[in-house]
């Protein structure tokens, strides 16, 4: 399988709530440093209770990437889990700045900052 096929599969997987599959997946995929794979480190890892390695996962994302909007959104969102509004915000504003308007990763972070729930995929 290529690196996309497997992506696909951790996407899939882990929108299913099936967090360990993903991260089997994604210790397949041949670019451990890629940022897509660092994301998805990072959303598997904080949905399975370990918030601190989610946010390191998604910071070493935005070094790779800083225009990541979907590590952006995934960032403010755990921030929104956490009760810090202020950094939520702040991510919302750049994936604003970045492009990011009128997205998926723009839509759930506005929605999460308005209802304080966040998003599973």
């Amino acid at each position: 399988m290529t690196d996309d096929t497997l992506y696909d599969n951790v996407r899939a997987l882990a929108h299913n709530q099936r967090f360990e599959d993903a991260q089997l997946i994604l210790s397949a995929m041949s670019d451990q440093s890629e940022d897509r794979v660092l994301t998805y480190w990072g959303f598997t890892h904080r949905k399975l209770g370990d918030v601190d390695q989610g946010m390191a996962f998604y910071n070493q994302a935005l070094v790779q990437n800083p225009n990541n909007i979907l590590a952006r959104s995934y960032l403010g969102q755990a921030h929104v889990e956490a009760g810090n509004l202020v950094a939520a915000r702040a991510e919302l504003s750049e994936i604003r700045k970045r492009g990011g308007a009128g997205t998926w990763a723009e839509a759930s972070l506005a929605s999460a900052l308005q209802t304080g729930v966040t998003f599973n995929y």
